[in-house]
């Protein structure tokens, strides 16, 4: 699904880097106190600083494509979200810089598991929207798809690559609503056009 996310979002002109958390992230979250190195920053060895830094941060949306793994998303991505502290923490030298540049992401939810049943996906959904509505950003799509092995999920008759797909191309677009009882809105959702 990340492939046909891609896809889309290149095709729609948008730039786009499709990345391997495991590739960056080696080690979990530790006590800052302890691992914290002189001049500040996070004293883990791995790529973390990379990632967030160089490729997160710049970022206008993310899209996290992942199997789901015991109805939850795999370690290394709340782990991911977890290190997050490390630099947020006002004893990281660019707090305020990453605690601004992690504001107003737009975030998509692409998700495979070998089970149809539509709860699976439930608390990765509500972790995801919490996690956006800490840092004013919005979970604007989820994509599901079955499928056990790599690949299969492209015979799911829902066609969730093509989704994947228009979602690349729409994500910056999309717009995430979350309206309490007294929000003011107008009778419309999209702008535009008559309806039929």
């Amino acid at each position: 699904m990340a492939r046909a996310f891609a896809e889309g979002a290149a095709a729609a002109g948008h730039e786009v880097e499709t990345l391997h958390i495991d590739d960056y992230v080696t080690a979990f979250l530790r006590d800052c106190r302890e691992c914290r190195t002189a001049d500040g920053e996070c004293g883990i060895e791995d790529r973390y600083a990379e990632l967030l830094l160089e490729h997160m941060l710049p970022a206008s949306a993310i899209a996290i494509a992942s199997p789901i793994y015991w109805y939850g998303l795999p370690a290394r991505f709340k782990c991911v979200v977890d290190r997050l502290v490390c630099y947020t923490s006002h004893r990281h030298r660019r707090s305020e810089e990453v605690l601004q540049r992690l504001r107003g992401k737009k975030y998509a939810l692409l998700l495979s598991s070998e089970e149809s049943n539509q709860g699976m996906s439930v608390g990765i959904v509500q972790q995801m929207s919490d996690f956006c509505r800490y840092t004013h950003g919005a979970l604007v799509t989820v994509v599901n798809a079955v499928g056990n092995r790599r690949g299969e999920v492209a015979r799911d008759p829902a066609q969730p690559l093509a989704l994947a797909r228009r979602t690349g191309a729409v994500l910056l677009q999309a717009r995430a609503t979350d309206f309490r009882i007294d929000t003011s809105r107008s009778g419309t959702v999209w702008s535009g056009g008559e309806t039929g």
